[in-house]
């Protein structure tokens, strides 16, 4: 049975996208299949793939019912590698699932039926802890955490946290943390350095060894609908993004 990630922070602009993205093609460039599933409104998943996000149907249709897994996921260019297209209809999800009893489990029951057909699933939440990333902390095994190297990043860490534990308790009991990886660093500033050395001061055993640097290939290629390691394999963000993939792995 593979395994399902849920790439979240309810942060904006922490590079849940470019994780979620990169890792599930980083996987597909290993040879094993995987699913990218867009749960963002925002489509960005969807688009930074090469995917229109006017497909139907897509993730709203699923989660309301319409439609089943194997109906909206297609193929991306990158062999191995499908995606599940979001819709900006998603924001209606947001004020259409609290009024369903049991929502929170609706993409839970949708993945259960290609859960075995792919090895990693990989769940690009919104940045919110609203009801869409509610429902795929319930459907996954192990959440990712993207951390800006910045002031922040602590104080959203811990609203975080507190949903995790709570989502464990009542609704998800086997969801784990896979770990945090530090983004968008810039190894030249004090801040980038102060950042990283208290996150793993709080957290040591959660925090993976490779860190994602600032990089303008990284920056750049979703303008191309392809992941940094097809736009240019050789560039420092893409090294960073095998090196994570790897160490995701031999964490399980």
């Amino acid at each position: 049975m593979g395994s399902v990630y849920a790439i979240a922070n309810q942060k904006g602009g922490v590079g849940k996208t470019t994780t979620a993205v990169n890792l599930a093609a980083c996987i597909a460039e290993a040879g094993y299949d995987s699913l990218l599933v867009d749960v963002d409104p925002q489509c960005n998943a969807t688009v930074g793939i090469g995917l229109e996000k006017t497909i139907e149907p897509n993730v709203y249709e699923l989660l309301s019912g319409e439609a089943t897994i194997e109906q909206i996921v297609v193929p991306s260019a990158i062999e191995h590698l499908w995606v599940a297209p979001a819709s900006p209809d998603l924001a209606g999800a947001n004020v259409e699932l609290p009024r369903i009893p049991g929502s929170e489990t609706r993409l839970k029951e949708a993945l259960a039926g290609v859960r075995e057909r792919f090895a990693f699933t990989l769940l690009d939440c919104p940045p919110s802890l609203g009801p869409l990333t509610v429902n795929a902390l319930v459907a996954a095994d192990r959440v990712l955490v993207p951390v800006q190297a910045e002031y922040f990043a602590l104080e959203g860490l811990a609203g975080l946290l507190d949903t995790l534990s709570l989502v464990q308790r009542e609704l998800n009991p086997r969801l784990t943390i896979s770990g945090m990886v530090l983004t968008m660093v810039d190894a030249r500033t004090r801040l980038a350095q102060d950042v990283q050395r208290e996150i793993r001061r709080h957290f040591p055993d959660l925090v993976f060894d490779t860190v994602i640097p600032r990089n303008v290939r990284i920056a750049e290629a979703p303008s191309f609908g392809k992941p940094v390691i097809h736009h240019d394999p050789h560039s420092a963000g893409a090294t960073a993004y095998f090196e994570l993939a790897k160490e995701v792995a031999s964490r399980g």
